[in-house]
């Protein structure tokens, strides 16, 4: 247990740690991984090469056996061959005489029949027929250093000899050329450094990827937490609503058996006060309504039960219990219907009527003067309920957060008007779950028109 804690008390250096470890890790395997395969690609590349040099040795020691006896042709022969092939950095070929060996013709013709003593020179000499010697060159004479001189130091140059049988299958000479294999390793140095720049521009795109990774997963993480926060507060608003029910229930009995006299005589200032003590209780029960609504919104568990419903009842139902709230502001309520009637619509008659008397409502509580007229007209198999009132009107840019939760309008005329910014939330995601559409219309200081739309039963 006491572990647990520890990794949950440090749990942020853990993460730290972990993305650290990441960022460092991953990188270094890829370097080394390339590393390990541009080694392996050279190891294969000298290898090739060395074998290039044994059956070049061969093919050139049977090639030059056939003009032993003709110097001339064998001096052609080797000047043709270094010309076609740059690689050759010295060839010669060299018969033993007195101990030593003399150059019977060659690239470098500075060299031809002079005597040269040397090692390697007799080891090449004691190799038997087919064989070839290969190894990594340098200068076998101080002469041969010019030759060497357009050379990198990192160039491979390749030292190949091989005896040389005449066609009665006795030895008579040996061959010895260097060849170097610059032009290769240009192209692997190139390679490689092509490789070099690619690796560092992958590891470079990994160390993003994963700081961003490394983020998102904080961000995950924070996006749990909230997710978590957010349950708990939905949770906490619907147990705190269901809790304020209960009491403002009885509030509301005992204040309206106060009112009628039952705990004894009722002063007109007392009615005064008690109608105060119901407006505020009806205020709090609206509120508490409202977040429970907005609470079973948010987790899907608000029923709306869509059935065929004539709209026309339900609309003069509605201007009959809001006709004392626009009467007490002297304004006209009416609900202008036409002659002809009209077809049923698909909703929810309880959560139309929630619908309507928000939305009618708000319409009375912001306009001081004139008139609130409800009209219904179908077009295109929809009913159009146009809800037109003389109030302040907003502002466009009002009307795009007007929909908004807990948004509410604020300027000198409507800074007095009580309200929780909730209502017309809930009333969009009401008509919306009844396949509908609030629209609306506005000029500020001129009035407003709010358009419920809905589907006529086919």
């Amino acid at each position: 247990m006491k572990l647990k804690e520890f990794f949950v008390q440090h749990k942020q250096i853990f993460q730290l740690s972990y993305g650290i470890i990441l960022i460092i890790l991953i990188p270094l395997l890829i370097s080394l991984n390339t590393l390990s395969v541009v080694g392996k690609y050279n190891d294969s590349i000298e290898l090739s090469l060395e074998r290039r040099a044994l059956a070049l040795g061969r093919s050139l020691a049977v090639s030059f056996s056939e003009s032993l006896d003709n110097t001339e042709m064998l001096q052609g022969k080797i000047d043709k061959l270094t010309y076609e092939n740059s690689d050759f950095i010295d060839l010669q070929i060299l018969i033993p005489e007195n101990n030593s060996f003399k150059v019977v013709a060659g690239k470098d013709k500075t060299n031809v029949n002079k005597f040269f003593e040397s090692s390697h020179y007799s080891y090449v000499w004691s190799l038997k027929e087919r064989e070839v010697v290969v190894g990594k060159s340098a200068p076998i004479f101080d002469q041969d250093k010019e030759s060497f001189e357009r050379f990198s130091e990192k160039d491979r140059i390749w030292l190949v000899g091989s005896p040389i049988y005449n066609n009665n299958g006795e030895k008579e000479a040996i061959l010895n050329f260097q060849l170097s294999s610059k032009i290769i390793d240009d192209a692997i140095n190139n390679n490689k450094s092509s490789s070099i720049i690619l690796l560092i521009t992958t590891i470079i795109i990994v160390i993003l990827f994963l700081s961003v990774s490394v983020r998102i997963w904080d961000y995950a993480i924070l996006y749990r937490k909230i997710k978590e926060v957010d349950k708990m507060k939905d949770e906490f608003i619907a147990i705190a609503s269901h809790e304020l029910r209960t009491p403002l229930t009885a509030i509301r009995g005992y204040t309206s058996l106060m009112m009628e006299g039952t705990y004894g005589k009722v002063t007109v200032k007392m009615k005064e006060g008690f109608k105060g003590v119901m407006a505020s209780i009806d205020r709090l029960s609206e509120l508490v309504e409202d977040l429970l609504n907005v609470s079973r919104i948010e987790q899907g568990r608000l029923k709306v039960e869509n059935q065929s419903v004539q709209i026309k009842p339900i609309i003069k139902e509605i201007i009959l219990s809001l006709l004392p709230s626009a009467q007490e502001k002297k304004l006209v309520l009416n609900y202008k219907e036409g002659k002809e009637k009209l077809p049923k619509i698909i909703a929810d008659p309880s959560k139309l009527k929630q619908v309507l008397v928000n939305l009618i409502g708000n319409s009375i509580k912001y306009t001081e003067k004139g008139s609130v007229i409800i009209t219904t007209e179908v077009e295109d198999n929809k009913i159009k309920i146009k809800i037109s009132d003389t109030g302040v009107g907003m502002s466009p840019e009002e009307q795009k957060h007007l929909f908004e939760k807990f948004y509410r309008a604020k300027n000198e005329k409507t800074e007095k008007i009580i309200g929780t910014g909730l209502g017309l939330w809930i009333t969009k995601q009401i008509t919306e779950l009844m396949n509908g559409e609030i629209i609306v219309e506005s000029m500020q200081g001129v009035g407003s028109r709010i358009t419920v739309v809905l589907d006529i039963e086919k």
